[in-house]
């Protein structure tokens, strides 16, 4: 089989041939059906994720596949049927050990390339909004880098909260996919003055940013009394340094999501937020943005759209 292999932190990852890998206990093969991207997935190639795996790995945070073989006192999910797993690395290949515990059934109309970037974009923002922010029909929810993956899901999801949702994205192009996906407002990220902007719509009940830089201060400063901000993570590369006594004045509540992290923490959220969505999806409540699509061999580039902030949603890889 093929994978992509990281050897140097910093270091592009090589495609190399190895052989195909046995199950131990409590773990399944994958014949890998497509790999969902994630920005994550960027910085553990960088090193400088919070949960880097030890060299040398296989990135690729998220997939779609089938089972072919179980490991010792594994009895589910059944060989021969299609998962999907978040597993934090291993994805860009064409077979890969994952726990059974991190499996979960894919329903049948959703293809491959969908359930492969749907769990981590998805649930992230769905506890975000739901779990953390609380948020209410006729708030007004700002999204920061509203057409990327885990932006846009929390533009679609909050339209259909019931919320006046505010897509900040850069160009016209990346805001007429958040429109396309139910925001209501759309404002350039590039415009001078964000702050008033975001002020002139009346301001923000929550702010969900996966950004940080400057747009996370512009957006602070336009925050209704009483709001909560939402930090989901840092694509600019830039950490913001919230003020804590403009927090107290403006009775602002800052709220951090490590969706990974509750895995451990709060298993339960995660596992009851894929099944909501897996339903809503089933109902045609939601509809996944794709925008690439690209072959294993092209992975080197996959990874490039999302460092040079070409793709809106999602970029999927397919062995």
């Amino acid at each position: 089989m093929r994978h992509y292999l990281v050897h140097t932190k910093g270091e592009p990852p090589e495609l190399r041939d190895a052989p195909e890998p046995e199950p131990g206990p409590g773990e399944v093969r994958l014949r890998i059906e497509a790999c969902g991207l994630n920005f994550a997935d960027l910085l553990m190639v960088d090193g400088t994720y919070q949960d880097t795996p030890d060299l040398p790995f296989v990135p690729g945070m998220e997939v779609c596949g089938t089972v072919e073989a179980l490991g010792e006192g594994v009895e589910a999910p059944a060989i021969g049927s299609r998962v999907a797993c978040f597993a934090g690395q291993g994805g860009l290949a064409e077979a890969g050990l994952f726990p059974a515990r991190a499996c979960v059934a894919v329903p049948a109309a959703m293809p491959s390339e969908i359930a492969a970037g749907f769990i981590v974009a998805y649930s992230t923002s769905h506890v975000a909004l739901t779990w953390k922010a609380r948020l209410q029909a006729g708030e007004r929810l700002v999204v920061l880098g509203a057409a990327g993956g885990v932006g846009l899901t929390a533009v679609e999801l909050g339209a259909r909260m019931g919320a006046d949702v505010v897509a900040v994205a850069r160009g016209p192009d990346k805001l007429e996919v958040a429109r396309a996906a139910g925001a209501h407002h759309l404002v350039d990220a590039e415009a001078p003055d964000l702050r008033n902007r975001l002020r002139d719509l009346g301001g923000a009940d929550v702010v969900y940013d996966a950004v940080g830089g400057k747009l996370h201060d512009a957006a602070f400063r336009a925050m209704r009394p009483g709001g909560r901000l939402l930090v989901i993570g840092f694509a600019s590369g830039e950490v913001p340094q919230p003020k804590l006594n403009h927090l107290l004045v403006k009775n602002v509540d800052l709220l951090g999501l490590y969706w990974g992290g509750l895995l451990k923490s709060h298993p339960h959220v995660v596992t009851d937020s894929i099944a909501s969505l897996f339903s809503m999806y089933e109902r045609g409540d939601i509809a996944p943005h794709v925008s690439h699509v690209l072959p294993l061999e092209k992975a080197d580039e996959a990874l490039e759209l999302l460092r040079r902030r070409k793709s809106t949603g999602k970029v999927v890889v397919r062995p």
